[in-house]
């Protein structure tokens, strides 16, 4: 499953891409939209609406402790906020209200739903496409890209990676550019492949990664979800300015834990 995450802070910004995901022809049901705007959601509730008729996927009205409510869209967007036997519905051009949606308890909720729920909570919105095409990955890619907050110019250098062992921590040195159908790819099992050998002290160096698009973005939220779920910690270290820049945007920065450098991630583990 590919996945591309587009941050907005502009609402036309989020609005046109959602007109250009349905021009490249995205389907309906890989999209998932979230907002805290209810006029947003009304406007983007029309534009998936063909010639008034009902659209497929609909809001909900969701409510989260600190942030308030939440305008939902897609099959999915509730679990990725963390919301248990939470379902979508309404008319088009509305937003109902479900009284029964609760969120599952902290300790259980994704470290997805906590990087969501960060987004929301500055005030913007989010745009996920979950997708099994690579055609429709980078289809997406390229509009989140263009129009969300991430890194301008895209460079020709490709992932590289490299794993060393410094005691306990295993080391994932990777250089490039983290990409739909590059490096993404690559990331995701290689991070797989150290989690289920029963590794549970990763550190990812970024210090020679020059490029993340919305589908590299997703990745490390993967990644760290991966590490997670199997009972260990992943980590960040040695981000450039640029990387550093656009993990506070998207306010990433506020669920991994990054450090300066690779030594500082290490002690940070206790060794």
């Amino acid at each position: 499953m590919e996945t591309a995450i587009g941050v907005f802070s502009l609402r036309d910004h989020a609005e046109e891409a959602v007109r250009q995901l349905r021009q490249w022809g995205v389907p309906e049901e890989s999209v998932i939209f979230l907002t805290r705007s209810e006029s947003e959601a009304q406007t983007i509730a029309r534009e998936f609406s063909d010639g008034g008729a009902p659209a497929k996927g609909r809001f909900a009205t969701l409510s989260l402790p600190g942030i308030g409510k939440v305008f939902a869209r897609g099959l999915a967007a509730a679990a990725l906020l963390g919301f248990a036997g939470a379902a979508t519905g309404g008319a088009v051009g509305s937003v109902v209200h479900h009284g029964d949606c609760e969120p599952t308890p902290a300790e259980k909720c994704t470290e997805d739903a906590a990087f969501f729920r960060e987004v929301l909570k500055e005030g913007r919105s989010l745009i996920v496409v979950r997708t099994e095409s690579k055609e429709i990955a980078a289809a997406a890619c390229g509009v989140l890209d263009r129009l969300g907050i991430g890194m301008k110019g895209k460079p020709r250098t490709r992932m590289q990676t490299s794993v060393r062992q410094i005691g306990s921590v295993v080391v994932l040195d990777v250089s490039g550019r983290i990409t739909v159908g590059e490096g993404n790819v690559m990331l995701r099992e290689i991070v797989l492949e150290l989690a289920e050998k029963g590794n549970r002290e990763i550190i990812l160096n970024l210090a020679g990664v020059n490029f993340v698009d919305s589908s590299g973005l997703g990745e490390l939220v993967k990644a760290h979800t991966t590490v997670r779920n199997r009972g260990g910690k992943l980590k960040l270290a040695g981000l450039d300015a640029r990387l550093s820049h656009l993990l506070h945007m998207t306010k990433l920065s506020a669920v991994f834990d990054v450090h300066a450098d690779e030594v500082g991630a290490i002690r940070s583990f206790g060794g």
